[in-house]
């Protein structure tokens, strides 16, 4: 797998989008502080709020009522993406902001031409200046993560090792093949990082046999474990390599943020 992508002898970045349709799993302190780990690795990072929540804005303190140009806007075309992008206070990491505008996009996009494509469009004009763009997505299948998967090279899938995440995954992969079909042919699986893990519990156990049984090399060997630290960071608007940098969750974020380097080292 290739780190960039190279079109008319230009380098590319890679997009990512990070899906998942089930609310509470991870999915955006996974798209924070991944990002942030790649940033402070050296590599250009572009951050796209896509989730109409805002939490990976508030995530990197910025404010959601006071962002000026936001994901919205750019969805909608009104705006250029060199102005709706933000810079950050932490290495190497813009962002593209939410607003609670966002939560209007699925129904103003409904009469826009090219919808689906709208994102994509759109970034495709930054994506030399970046190393890696990954998308947070609303926790839906909706007319945004379609966006997202139709932007994006890859998707990357954070999940709680319990029961309904298998059934939530199968259900995912199912909405990728179709996007895949309709859209985006060339659309891969990154890779999926386990959440909140805790290798106590025999359930943990069982959904890392059956994940690793559907996907196998697909699974990343980093997993992001329960941690107080984590769940605090949001709250100071920083990642968590930033709010503290020597507990086990910066660590174990650190640690996939190499992982998926590793697995994107050009070839």
């Amino acid at each position: 797998m290739t780190r960039l992508l190279r079109a008319g002898g230009m380098e590319l970045g890679k997009i990512i989008a990070v899906v998942n349709q089930k609310g509470g799993v991870g999915k955006t302190t996974t798209a924070v502080n991944l990002s942030a780990g790649i940033g402070l690795s050296g590599k250009k990072v572009l951050l796209v709020d896509a989730d109409p929540q805002g939490n990976t804005t508030s995530g990197y303190g910025i404010s959601k009522k006071n962002s000026g140009a936001t994901s919205y806007e750019l969805l909608l075309g009104e705006v250029s993406v060199q102005a709706a992008i933000k810079s950050t206070d932490f290495k190497n990491v813009d962002i593209i902001p939410a607003s609670m505008n966002l939560a209007a996009a699925e129904i103003d996009l409904i009469d826009k031409k090219h919808r689906e494509s709208s994102l994509k469009t759109a970034l495709s004009v930054v994506r030399e200046k970046y190393d890696y763009i990954f998308i947070d997505c609303p926790p839906s299948l909706g007319l945004i993560t379609i966006n997202a998967l139709s932007a994006a090279d890859t998707v990357l899938v954070p999940i709680q090792c319990e029961y309904y995440a298998l059934e939530g995954l199968s259900q995912l992969i199912a909405s990728v093949r179709q996007v895949k079909r309709l859209y985006n042919p060339t659309l891969e699986i990154e890779g999926i990082v386990l959440t909140m893990y805790d290798a106590r519990l025999n359930l943990t156990n069982q959904v890392v046999g059956e994940i690793k049984k559907y996907f196998k090399d697909k699974l990343y060997k980093t997993a992001i474990p329960r941690a107080v630290r984590i769940s605090e960071a949001p709250s100071h608007g920083t990642p968590i390599q930033y709010y503290d940098a020597r507990s086990k969750g910066a660590a174990a974020y650190n640690d996939l943020a190499k992982e998926f380097l590793k697995r994107n080292r050009r070839k």
